[in-house]
């Protein structure tokens, strides 16, 4: 590699501390975008956080309608069971008794 002449060294030189002049504009540029991104970031968290709230109220309606709905069931069940165990009781006394077998 060829010596650089003095010309190129300062050239060189001032490239670089142009470069270094620009850098806390940059930084300060780099910040702010940060500072925005966090912003957006806090924001759609707390509408992340609203639509969980809303899912979590819509599950827990859903959960309290079908209990619900499974009482309900489970009562008619109950009353059908019960009505078919009074029909097979009059059809049982309509009919003569059998003889145990031995």
């Amino acid at each position: 590699m060829e010596p650089q002449t003095l010309e190129q060294r300062v050239e060189n030189l001032e490239r670089r501390v142009t470069l270094l002049e620009e850098l806390p504009a940059r930084v300060d540029a780099l910040g702010l975008q940060i500072s925005q991104l966090r912003d957006e970031m806090r924001a759609e968290f707390s509408a992340a956080r609203s639509r969980d709230e809303e899912t979590n109220q819509r599950v827990s309606a859903l959960h309290q309608e079908t209990n619900r709905r499974f009482d309900e069931t489970n009562r008619r069940i109950s009353v059908l069971h019960e009505d078919i165990i009074g029909r097979l009781a009059l059809i049982q006394e309509g009919q003569p008794r059998r003889r145990k077998r031995r």
